[in-house]
Order: C-alpha cells, then structure tokens, then sequence
C-alpha cells in the first residue's frame, strides 16, 4: 500500500469539518477580508506566502537537531542549537496564521488534511517549546530528546503539506493552463450593448472561457476561471470594481 492512501482517508474523515469551520470563524472574526489577509494569502507576491515562511521555522529547527547530533557539542554548539530553535519559535507563528488563513479557503477534502497538517505541526511547536524551556534550565540532553520528538512532528505536517501542494494542487493557479489557449490575436466576442452592466457574462473563445463585465461604458474581459479555486467567474458578483468568485 502506498503512503498516499492512508493520507486520503484523512478526507474522508467529516469529524474534521467542526474544527475547520470553528478555525474560519475565529479568522474571521481575527482576520477580517483588506489588507492584513491579502497579505498573509501572498497577493503582493502573487502566489502563498505560507510556503515561503514555513522555511525559516523548519530550516532552524532541522539545523539545532543537527547541532544536537554533534558527538561531544561543546557550549557553544548547545546555545546555538537554543537560539535556532528560538528563531523558529517565532518565524512559526506568522507561518500558522497564514497557513490557518489559507485553510479557510479550501474545499472540504483539503480542509480535513489541512486541520491535521496543522495539528501535526502545532504538535511539533509545543515539542520545541518544551524544548527551548528544558535548554533554558540547563536540561540539554531533555531539549535535545523534545527537539528531535517536534522535528518528527514537523516532518510528518510537512508531508501532509506536499500533499495539500502537489495532489490536491492547494495554492496552486487554476487557470495556467488557459493562457496557453487563448489566441494571440484579437477576437470578435460581440457588440457593447450585448453585455449588461455591471454583471459578469460568459463568453468562450475557442477553449477559453471569458467573463465579460460592461461597466461605465468600459468593457472587461477575464479568463473565466478562479486562478484560486477554479470557480466559474461568470456567476460572481462584481464588487467595488473587482469580480468576486462566487466559491469565495
């Protein structure tokens, strides 16, 4: 049996839906839609910043479990190895909330193993925060044992989270592959008037479809898929001057 099954049962598993819905009340609520959750959705970069910043907390956590694997590490090895996993204690926690931001906006299945992706990965953060606390008390072999128990954690939510990235294409554009379809030259799509104001209407050029929105006399035309969720653009609503998916 490949590894992958047992991790598509996790899907499967509808006691995983309260925590998820409990997390995107409370992001909600923390997080209202501006500035702030665009930022930790990655807009400004264009793609997740949650994959960004997960970097730093596991980078220094791996390289203080490493440290601690040094036969005889001297002192300076052992504050080292402290510091890093200092480091990665507060990196971890603008990773989690972008990740949980991320969360909420996922279909079911991806819910259910991102809630577990998270509970590993909150695992592994407490490991590591008992593991500074016994550094601190000068319990070097005990942080170092704690350590390497939240690094294992860590690995299995960063397993979790290949495939939340690479099965189920989490974060992912959905609609690359439409830009590579769509004619280099002008196309007819129909006279002004045909569009009504201010509502988005679908029109496909060859294999392409487009959502067509007419408003002050301007007219819009976008690839017609949600490059977050694949939501179909034509049936959203426009907002403020932006075309809200209606999966969103």
């Amino acid at each position: 049996m490949r590894l992958g099954e047992p991790i598509r049962r996790i899907e499967r598993i509808q006691n995983l839906d309260r925590i998820a819905a409990f997390a995107k009340q409370l992001v909600d609520r923390a997080i209202p839609k501006g500035k702030a959750r665009d930022l930790l959705h990655g807009v400004p970069i264009g793609h997740p910043a949650h994959p960004l910043l997960v970097q730093v907390p596991i980078g220094t956590w791996l390289s203080a479990t490493l440290l601690d694997m040094v036969p005889g590490g001297g002192p300076g090895l052992r504050r080292s190895a402290h510091l890093l996993v200092n480091i990665g204690l507060l990196a971890a926690v603008p990773t989690a909330v972008a990740g949980w931001v991320d969360l909420t906006q996922q279909h079911e299945r991806q819910q259910r193993t991102g809630v577990v992706h998270a509970l590993a990965n909150g695992t592994g953060i407490l490991l590591f925060g008992l593991s500074s606390l016994a550094r601190s008390r000068g319990q070097q072999s005990m942080g170092a044992l704690l350590g390497g128990m939240g690094m294992s954690a860590v690995a299995v939510g960063g397993m979790l989270g290949g495939h939340l990235s690479y099965y189920r294409s989490s974060g992912a554009n959905r609609a690359d592959y439409l830009i590579d379809r769509m004619p280099s030259e002008w196309q007819e799509i129909g006279r002004v008037e045909d569009f009504p104001e201010g509502r988005p209407s679908r029109v496909d050029v060859g294999e392409v479809p487009l959502a067509v929105v007419r408003t002050g006399g301007q007219v819009h035309a976008l690839v017609g898929v949600c490059s977050h969720l694949g939501g179909p653009l034509e049936k959203g609503e426009v907002d403020r001057g932006c075309l809200r998916c209606p999966w969103h």
